[in-house]
């Protein structure tokens, strides 16, 4: 199992919905030691829960409390300029008044159980119909096929690089699913499925990997640093978190336009750790931006597992402390994490703030083609969450169950002899194996493109490092690729 799930061994995946609680403030009583006051006059009337699709018997999970102070707009205003600005606290009447962490974990929302069917208890999602359902599980068996056919083309030396999505089809799809074509997406660098999900063709993408003059980056980037301005994509960017204050500045910039829209950052559990995590949630939390801040809880940071990533109960609680209302899901799961994205969108835009949702899966394949996972797990680990965890064959389940799909449909897909085009989305082996010839045929873009697109007029020092690149290649032909061209 992965270091989460070991170490939330505990955690309960709570499915009923909790009706509305009113918190309201009593006379100050004490157990343990500590006094509980009632809430000052000055405290916000933010305690009423948020409406997540899952939600609690434990209120305080997805409540954030927030005082007049803090509000944006009504900062406190003192005459005297020797005053100290007014605070609200608890008060506690002994020394020791260091809180250790809940012993009680923040559960984890899920819809579907691992055979597919619908949690017996009950469960609060939002509703899917056919057709919707049918184009997210054609994606995903989408993504699963291109994800192969590219893996192996690395490793056949044809592209240099790649990272597969194999664990995780149901995060980046069922968030695609959940979002509108104006949102912006910030990605780390496995949500392909989203490009997917918008139009991104097979064709591009491999173009991309292979650095062609037909890549929309014109070869300056290595493979899976996709972007796309048409497809609202912002280009992924290796140094990891820097997504994140970017995402809350973009943000704020849809709120001030008042548009209609939010911004989507993902990252991964390792990210957390990084700086511009923490500076991207403060930021978003005090401007009260509308992004959508997405964690991809893998359970490996490349080969550091969450045990050695974070002492704390997973990632929820980090957007919980910074005042952003958080959930936790089941990101194998796909009406799971389609319905805490609806539900997270909707508070954004409509409450104009951030949201932050911690997505727990398993990241089947290696961390990228540079690595060999089986040198930090066990391959039983592994294949366990490939057969009997996946998210798209528990998917497919669950829209087989309604009577959405069958083996003759299933076979239609994967062997592209599909009829319905309304519906299904046309995954052909044989197509993806000719997109990644005409790549690979295509020449590469000259090498003065590395020079463009920057300057208007190029600096001298540009144009100085073009000379000596030009003089270098004459000099040293051989070293160079032969089917780059410097005109």
């Amino acid at each position: 199992m992965a270091s989460w799930g070991r170490r939330s061994s505990g955690m309960v995946h709570h499915i009923k919905a909790l009706s509305k609680v009113e918190l309201r403030g009593k006379a100050g009583e004490m157990k343990g030691g500590w006094w509980r006051y009632p809430l000052q006059p000055g405290v916000a009337s933010a305690l009423v829960p948020r409406s997540w699709p899952c939600v609690n018997t434990m209120a305080s999970l997805f409540l954030v409390q927030r005082f007049e102070s803090s509000l944006p707009q009504k900062q406190v205003e003192d005459d005297d300029d020797d005053q100290v600005p007014t605070y609200y606290f608890y008060f506690y009447a002994q020394k020791e008044t260091y809180q250790r962490s809940y012993d009680k974990r923040i559960p984890c929302y899920r819809v579907l159980g691992d055979d597919g069917e619908l949690i017996k208890d009950g469960s609060d999602f939002e509703k899917v119909n056919k057709e919707l359902a049918v184009k997210m599980y054609s994606d995903m068996v989408c993504l699963q096929i291109m994800d192969t056919f590219l893996y192996e083309a690395q490793r056949q030396g044809r592209i240099s690089f790649y990272m597969t999505s194999f664990g995780e089809e149901a995060v980046t799809i069922s968030s695609a699913a959940a979002l509108t074509k104006d949102d912006i997406i910030l990605p780390q660098y496995r949500e392909q499925g989203v490009l997917l999900w918008r139009g991104f063709t097979f064709q591009e993408i491999v173009n991309q990997c292979f650095g062609n003059k037909d890549d929309g980056g014109k070869g300056r980037q290595m493979p899976v640093h996709y972007g796309s301005s048409k497809h609202n994509f912002v280009t992924v960017s290796s140094p990891i978190a820097t997504q994140l204050p970017q995402a809350a500045g973009m943000a704020y910039s849809l709120k001030m336009d008042k548009k209609d829209a939010c911004v989507v950052a993902f990252i991964g559990d390792g990210g957390t750790s990084e700086g511009d995590f923490h500076a991207g949630l403060n930021f978003a939390a005090v401007m009260e931006a509308p992004v959508i801040f997405v964690c991809r809880n893998n359970g490996w940071a490349i080969s550091t597992p969450t045990s050695d990533q974070f002492r704390s109960d997973g990632v929820v609680v980090k957007g919980q402390a910074y005042g952003i209302p958080s959930i936790r899901v089941d990101g194998t799961d796909a009406l799971a994490v389609y319905s805490a994205i609806h539900a997270a969108r909707n508070m954004a835009i409509n409450e104009q703030r951030p949201v932050l949702v911690e997505s727990l899966a398993y990241r089947v394949g290696h961390h990228s083609t540079s690595d060999d996972s089986t040198k930090y797990r066990s391959l039983n680990e592994i294949e366990h969450w490939k057969t009997d965890r996946d998210p798209v064959n528990k998917f497919r389940k669950w829209v087989e169950l309604n009577g959405w799909w069958s083996e003759r449909d299933e076979a239609d897909l994967r062997s592209s002899i599909k009829k319905q085009a309304s519906i299904y989305i046309y995954v052909e082996k044989k197509m993806l194996l000719k997109a990644i010839q005409v790549a690979e045929g295509t020449e590469k873009p000259p090498l003065t493109e590395l020079f463009t697109d920057v300057y208007d007029l190029p600096p001298s020092n540009l144009v100085e490092q073009e000379k000596l690149l030009r003089q270098t290649v004459n000099k040293y032909p051989h070293d160079f690729p032969s089917d780059v061209s410097l005109h």
